[in-house]
């Protein structure tokens, strides 16, 4: 087994529809330019309220990322 260095980076997704989407939007994002994410861990997680009722969410994620050899 090799050594590998990784790199975190902090990203906030947001979604009108769901956490679960709000964390999808962010790594999708991200994986568009960043190689080799490897996982991620949601350390916060937002809402925002309009007339009593959840309208949109916001999580903040932190993402882990193998740099290359």
């Amino acid at each position: 087994m090799s050594n590998h260095v990784y790199k975190q980076i902090e990203l906030t997704g947001s979604s009108p529809t769901s956490i679960d989407d709000a964390v999808k939007s962010a790594i999708e994002k991200a994986s568009e330019t960043l190689r080799h994410l490897n996982w991620f861990e949601i350390i916060e997680t937002r809402g925002h309220i309009e007339d009593g009722k959840v309208a949109h969410w916001q999580v903040t994620l932190k993402v882990g990322m193998r740099l290359e050899d």
